[in-house]
């Protein structure tokens, strides 16, 4: 009898020993898990000398890169102004190499030594034939207008005069052509409307009534 309890005491002590090994292990992770904790929450405070500096070297950088915005923002400008200008200078350029071949012919044919009428007119009529086939690549296109009835967004009416032939407010007779680009009036054309007869009668009995009465 007196061995069998002694076997369990013995049993019993391993048991206390392995809690206490199992106790000492939790310790010992909780040791090391504060240990971290503490390592992380140890970050080094910056003295005031420090952080004034670095918004020193912060603020001296936006400066940098603001002057440096400036200074391409002003280049810009100038080159755009730049570029504006001779844009202004040279738009024409196109146009007036086709226009100097014209100006050319024109001095050819007062130059020329002969007094032929005919050799006049055929070089009138060449030139004239090239000024119209500069306009057609431009895109001008002259407005019609004897015939026509009268529309003040492209004719501008000189006078009004007495026809038989014609309706009234048709146009009868063009001082001055008028010429369209790309749809738009580049200059309206000058022109003379019909005016009735009876109105026109109408407006010399009425001066002669005032005359009268005058």
């Amino acid at each position: 009898m007196s061995k069998k309890k002694k076997h369990i005491k013995i049993n019993k002590s391993t048991e206390d020993k392995a809690d206490s090994t199992e106790s000492i292990e939790e310790n010992g992770v909780s040791t090391e898990e504060s240990a971290d904790d503490a390592t992380e929450d140890s970050t080094p405070i910056k003295s005031p000398e420090e952080l004034l500096k670095e918004s020193k070297d912060e603020l001296a950088e936006q400066k940098d890169k603001f002057v440096r915005l400036q200074a391409e923002t002003d280049n810009f400008r100038k080159r755009m102004t730049r570029e504006k200008n001779e844009f202004s200078q040279y738009a024409n350029e196109r146009m007036l190499k086709e226009l100097i071949p014209i100006f050319d012919n024109f001095e050819r044919a007062l130059d020329a030594s002969s007094t032929d009428t005919k050799s006049m007119k055929e070089g009138l009529d060449m030139i004239l034939k090239q000024f119209n086939s500069f306009l057609q690549k431009e895109n001008v296109e002259p407005i019609k207008s004897i015939g026509e009835e009268f529309d003040p967004s492209i004719h501008d009416a000189l006078t009004r005069e007495e026809s038989t032939e014609h309706k009234e407010n048709i146009v009868i007779r063009e001082f001055v052509k008028g010429y369209m680009l790309n749809g738009r009036v580049l200059r309206p054309a000058q022109v003379v409307i019909a005016k009735t007869p009876s109105e026109i009668s109408e407006e010399n009995s009425e001066e002669e009534k005032t005359s009268i009465t005058e």
